[in-house]
């Protein structure tokens, strides 16, 4: 991958000002709510003036409009006033509290917390205290930040995933170009190799010669046709999964070490499954490579196929290395090999034709230091 500074300049750049919009607007919203309360405590006092004029009408004479409009006014904050006789009144709050003296204890005691308790005095006199806390409005804006960052982060979230995606749709349009592409230019010099060999029939030379040609120019084919499918919906036709099976291994085994032990078994002697005939095969061949890899090309690979309900269990096992329990999953991302040369397409490549192409599903079944067994689930065709 190129690195561009060009795009981690811009990147940086978007991701400043992000912050700083963030920032501001969290700095505006608290401004806000500090001039809010500001706002809301000097409307209080005004209630306590007020409320200090109506204690001290009710000893002289009656209180004047002004004062009971003042009175009358509040109707969104929660007050309790207690007077110095210790008699509570409760205003803006459910009125089946008011005789609950632990609810009212509790209130008083978090109004408290909230807001600094205003004393009500007449002359010097201490008449009643004030507690009142933070209005309805007040609450809400108090929330409001965290509210605006749940937003921004799932706008964030949803943002990245969106990017995310189109860059592995992008990703694999790639390889299916690339993958394409290889397979156009393998067939050039394989149309020359099938005329080559024609004529080395005529020549007086060892059959068996050309017999083997012949067999690696058709090994060469399946490996054009296997690329030339990528990217788009294959054909599925119905196959013994048995015999399929079966043929792909044996090739293997006849071009692998004899350090290494294959055994095949299985449970049923046919079994009709709907199959790409190329790209099953390699999907085979990627799990037996792998396995003799992890083995460093000495110890056993064995391959058994157990019939479970609908579904066809294909089970690739080796005496290999192991695979870490956390790495189960990663092994079938792109770019993910333990090979020092390795691109790490495999077993991309192989959860991609059984899962997508196939329907079926793919995982590691078990790994230990003693070895590893994949199993394929295909579904059964009746």
């Amino acid at each position: 991958m190129n690195f561009n500074p060009k795009n981690k300049t811009t990147n940086i750049i978007l991701l400043v000002a992000a912050f700083a919009i963030v920032s501001l607007i969290l700095w505006n919203t608290n401004s806000f709510f500090k001039k809010f309360k500001e706002e809301e405590r000097f409307k209080m006092e005004i209630w306590a003036t007020a409320q200090s004029e109506l204690l001290q009408a009710s000893i002289d004479d009656d209180p004047g409009n002004l004062t009971i409009k003042v009175l009358q006014n509040n109707t969104s904050t929660p007050m309790i006033l207690v007077n110095k006789d210790g008699s509570i009144k409760t205003n803006n709050m459910p009125k089946e509290v008011a005789s609950d003296s632990s609810y009212i204890q509790s209130k008083i005691a978090k109004f408290s917390s909230e807001n600094t308790p205003i004393d009500i005095d007449q002359q010097g006199e201490h008449l009643a205290t004030l507690y009142y806390g933070n209005s309805e409005v007040l609450n809400k804006l108090k929330y409001y930040p965290i509210a605006l960052l749940l937003i921004i982060l799932l706008f964030g979230t949803v943002i990245f995933f969106f990017f995310k995606t189109n860059k592995a749709s992008e990703q694999n349009k790639l390889w299916a170009g690339m993958a394409k592409e290889t397979a156009h230019q393998i067939g050039t010099p394989l149309s020359s190799l099938l005329g080559w060999n024609e004529l080395l029939k005529t020549e007086e030379i060892n059959p068996e010669i050309t017999k083997e040609i012949e067999k690696d120019i058709s090994r060469l084919e399946m490996i054009t046709d296997r690329f030339s499918k990528i990217g788009s919906l294959p054909k599925l036709d119905e196959y013994d999964i048995v015999q399929e099976t079966q043929d792909a291994y044996n090739y293997l085994k006849l071009r692998s070490s004899k350090l290494i032990h294959f055994s095949f078994v299985s449970q049923v002697d046919e079994l009709p499954v709907l199959l790409n005939h190329s790209l099953y095969n390699w999907t085979i061949e990627n799990l037996v490579k792998n396995g003799i890899d992890a083995m460093k090309g000495r110890g056993s690979i064995g391959i058994e196929i157990v019939q479970d309900g609908k579904y066809v269990n294909i089970l690739v096992s080796d005496t290999g290395h192991g695979i870490a329990k956390s790495e189960y999953k990663s092994i079938f991302n792109p770019g993910v090999t333990s090979k020092k040369r390795g691109w790490g397409l495999g077993l991309s490549l192989v959860k991609r034709i059984v899962e997508e192409y196939h329907n079926g599903k793919i995982r590691v079944l078990s790994s230990s230091k003693e070895g590893t067994i994949m199993q394929v689930s295909l579904k059964v065709k009746t």
